[in-house]
């Protein structure tokens, strides 16, 4: 069944806005973050102090489609007002781990006594910082950031062997402000 469905969303004090089409670029004292969203059959449009998004005649698939695009235009939001930060703590057992960033990429040196160091390329808009065991990622865009510290997670991913005794590697301890 069709009706009617408009979803409004408040933009913050401090934040400017830009729609052009369908790409909304967000710009606050952390940064500024642009995105292409895909308003297929939708109105996507900036009215005063508000965002709304909808369509007179929405089906199931376009109700999905604005609150999608909802959470991901709050996270740019809180993003751009405060950046996003992620922890991951370095673990061992059997041979001791370093990590190292040089410019834009990242080394994980003795995983499991290995020789030749494992290597990997962060984002220029993700910043790195390591203090001994803890790794550090911030960042304005929630998805760079959390994509970068799942990359550095899989980068000491252990196959074929029992994960209960080999416990070494790099974990995802906080996810912007959560505990895991």
């Amino acid at each position: 069944m069709r009706k009617e469905l408009f979803k409004q969303i408040e933009i913050p004090q401090g934040v400017e806005v830009n729609i052009e089409g369908n790409m909304l670029s967000v710009k606050g004292p952390e940064g500024e973050n642009k995105r292409k969203f895909d308003t297929n059959k939708l109105t996507f449009e900036k009215k005063g102090n508000q965002i709304i998004i909808g369509n007179k005649k929405s089906t199931k698939t376009q109700k999905m489609m604005m609150n999608t695009i909802s959470a991901h235009v709050e996270n740019m939001f809180k993003g751009v007002q405060k950046k996003f930060v992620y922890t991951l703590k370095v673990c061992f057992s059997h041979f001791p781990i370093s990590v190292v960033v040089d410019g834009r990429n990242i080394q994980v040196k003795n995983f499991l006594g290995e020789k030749v160091p494992r290597k990997m390329k962060i984002s220029e808009k993700v910043d790195i910082k390591v203090d001994k065991e803890i790794i550090t990622l911030t960042s304005y865009d929630k998805e760079l950031v959390g994509q970068a510290a799942a990359n550095i997670e899989m980068l000491t991913k252990i196959s074929k062997r029992d994960r209960r005794i080999f416990q070494d590697g790099i974990y995802i301890t906080n996810k912007g402000g959560k505990e895991i």
